[in-house]
């Protein structure tokens, strides 16, 4: 079982393991020792968010690269998926990205794709934990020298907005007015120059004004209600918003509602499927999918397959099924072929393009998806130990399981990247969702509350 990497990297609290200098030093290592196996000697490409400590990992991580044998060459600040698709395209053996996604300005985080643009198997991420710990048993060979961040490549940030756009030739906003917020993330050295090249209509930015410790406050895919305010309040035609790392995307349509990952993946399957590109009439969602979108996609003769949470997951269940389309509710929405990650910006460049051929707005794309009433329920836990082992967590979560049967969904999990329980309740009747959704939370807390 994997110690250090969670569903999206390794991810903690800036400066405290495993995310201190020597642990940061030990993982460059035991990543150039594995690299040097398969390619020798490995180019490794490094990019980060707009986190205040990512400097400093960025430098701690590229001395243990170095030492171990591999060169390293600095996209900056930049997206998550830029990195992926830069490693593949460019010939990197690796592909870096020092980011905590989501996750508050404190935390941090170290991304790996390999030399595909993939993200690493479960098997090879276990495999280098190993010579972590292996490393770190002996102090002497992680001693954290001082290291320069390689000099940024500014064509790096260039040839992937070029990427970007050749995804949507032709596009045009059609006079609509769109706002974008960036989260005072990644996207803010990116979507300015990206959105200002699209023609035919105006662009208003938002959140793009990064100072190591704004980003994701208030504003971002975890605050989706923010750019929804700001599309009412401009009178605009639609809104999107990105995460710290731009791996993800949500919206917002002219009425100021929010668009969610399931809607996305709804009106992206339509057209697929209405173009004949739609393999197998599949699409890959998740367990946190709601079933509204299931029912939806049926309607128009299309399957629905679940993954576990994480677009890792999702990708690996769409390789396996040769999908063409997946994703999840929180806006990791991958096209295969396009991309081999969650990439909000290339999401919202398609959904633009989606509503420019269609001649519909946003809301009308996506007015018969029908939701049935969800709620998550965020829990802080001190341990993660498994519930179905705590008698009175397991007694609510099958009482829930019990009165829903067919007409509702118990999904309960933790976070593959924050020390939380997640319950989500689906169910026709509200009341009864919330119902069992605090219960279950409660008794978590109870038993596990941080």
């Amino acid at each position: 079982m994997k110690k250090l990497f969670g569903t999206d990297g390794i991810r903690s609290v800036a400066g405290q393991y495993p995310l201190d200098p020597p642990t940061v030093h030990a993982i460059g290592l035991a990543l150039a020792h594995t690299l040097s196996a398969i390619s020798p000697p490995p180019r490794v490409l490094l990019g980060m968010d707009t986190r205040e400590s990512g400097p400093a990992i960025a430098s701690q991580l590229t001395a243990g690269l170095v030492s171990g044998g591999a060169t390293v060459e600095s996209a900056g600040v930049i997206t998550t998926p830029a990195i992926a698709h830069l490693t593949h395209t460019h010939g990197f053996a690796a592909g870096i990205v020092i980011s905590a996604s989501h996750n508050p300005w404190e935390d941090n985080g170290i991304k790996v794709f390999g030399p595909d643009g993939y993200k690493l198997p479960d098997a090879t991420e276990l495999a280098i934990e190993e010579e972590i710990f292996n490393r770190l048993a002996a102090p002497a060979s992680v001693a954290t020298p001082q290291a320069a961040t390689p000099a940024v490549n500014e064509a790096d940030r260039v040839d992937y907005i070029r990427f970007l756009l050749a995804a949507v030739q032709g596009l045009s906003l059609d006079n609509r007015r769109i706002v974008i917020d960036c989260a005072n993330g990644a996207a803010s050295a990116v979507a300015p120059e990206l959105f200002a090249q699209l023609g035919g209509g105006e662009v208003i930015i938002t959140h793009a004004s990064p100072d190591g410790r704004n980003i994701n406050e208030d504003c971002g895919a975890l605050h989706p209600e923010i750019v929804a305010a700001h599309v009412r309040h401009q009178k605009a035609s639609l809104g999107i918003t990105f995460d710290g790392d731009a791996d993800r995307a949500l919206f917002a349509d002219e009425h100021g509602n929010v668009v969610n990952g399931d809607a996305v993946l709804l009106l992206a399957a339509r057209d697929l499927q209405a173009r004949g590109l739609l393999t197998n009439s599949t699409v890959v969602a998740t367990t946190m999918s709601n079933m509204g979108l299931e029912a939806a996609l049926k309607r128009s003769g299309i399957q629905m397959l679940r993954a576990a949470v994480g677009d890792k997951y999702v990708l690996e269940q769409m390789l396996s099924t040769n999908a063409a389309l997946g994703g999840e509710q929180s806006g990791h929405i991958i096209f295969s072929g396009r991309s081999t990650t969650g990439d909000g910006l290339l999401t919202a460049l398609l959904l633009l393009d989606i509503v420019h051929r269609s001649g519909k707005s946003l809301s009308e794309l996506v007015a018969d998806l029908k939701v049935f009433p969800q709620v998550i329920v965020n829990v802080k836990v001190r341990e993660k130990k498994p519930l179905d082992a705590i008698p009175t967590v397991a007694a609510a979560i099958a009482a829930a399981e019990a009165e829903l049967a067919d007409s509702g969904r118990v999904v309960i999990r933790y976070s593959g990247t924050e020390a939380l329980a997640r319950v989500m309740i689906e169910a026709e009747s509200e009341p009864v969702m919330r119902h069992h959704a605090d219960t279950i939370a409660n008794a978590i807390r109870a038993e596990l509350g941080a």
